[in-house]
This record gives C-alpha cells, sequence and structure tokens, in this order.
C-alpha cells in the first residue's frame, strides 16, 4: 500500500472512495489469483504532480486512486461499462459520483485508475485517507 501522507477527504468523497477500494481489493482476491498459491495486491493513493489549479476562487486538486493486481487479469472482451458483476457496476456508479475517470489496463494483471478532483470547498477535514485503507 503506497499512500501519500496528509490526504484528508470528507465523507461525500471518504465513503465512495473506501467502497470502490474495497469492491476492487475483494474482486482481485475472487477472480485474479485462481489456480496460484500467491499473488500481489497494491493500492495507491496521490495527488498528481501539478494537479491543483484555481476553480471559481477555491483550490483544487487532482488525485489518483490506483488498484492493481498481478493475476490473471480481465478478459480484453469484457466491458467494465456493461457488466454484470454488481461490484464493478457499484465502482463504475461511485466513480461517477465522484466526477471521476475509470481506467482499466489489462496488462501483467490488472489495474483500476481512477482520477477525481476535490476542491477545497468540498474537502473539509475529515479522516486521514491512510485510515480509509487499513
Amino acid at each position: 500500500m503506497d499512500i501519500e501522507e496528509d490526504i484528508y477527504f470528507n465523507m461525500d468523497a471518504a465513503i465512495p472512495l473506501g467502497i470502490i477500494t474495497n469492491e476492487l481489493v475483494s474482486n482481485s482476491l475472487k477472480h485474479a489469483f485462481s489456480g496460484r498459491d500467491k499473488g500481489e495486491i497494491r493500492i495507491k493513493l496521490h495527488r498528481e504532480k501539478n494537479g491543483e489549479r484555481e476553480i471559481e476562487d477555491c483550490k483544487s486538486t487532482t488525485f489518483t486512486l490506483s488498484v492493481a493486481d498481478n493475476g490473471v487479469g480481465i478478459p480484453e472482451d469484457l466491458d467494465i461499462e456493461d457488466i454484470d458483476s454488481l461490484g464493478l457496476q457499484l465502482v463504475v456508479a461511485l466513480v461517477d459520483q465522484l466526477d471521476g475517470e475509470l481506467e482499466l489496463k489489462r496488462h501483467n494483471g490488472t489495474e483500476f485508475i481512477i482520477r477525481f478532483v476535490v476542491t477545497d470547498r468540498d474537502n473539509q477535514l475529515s479522516e486521514p485517507a491512510s485510515q480509509l485503507i487499513k
């Protein structure tokens, strides 16, 4: 786990991020390592370099959450925007709720990358991000 220190989110961001992370880790544990003795799941959360800008007199920051594994990978023909998996449907809906972008990489396993913007106005100090994922 690689969580940048001093990142705080209000509940409107913290709860969806916690659920997204839980769903993606659960999917990796269920599907990525079938027939394998071991595997690796990596979670990263950080601010984007040069991701701060002024929007309507408020400072905003772009964040990236990445959940990756070195498992068997999601098949190329599977469209995560149109899938029967309730967990992945929930992930897509929560990323939309954050007004974020979801990217899926299928090289040497699976990596979900979520980018989202938080403004100071939205981000009243709450729990540190490192406490969301334990």
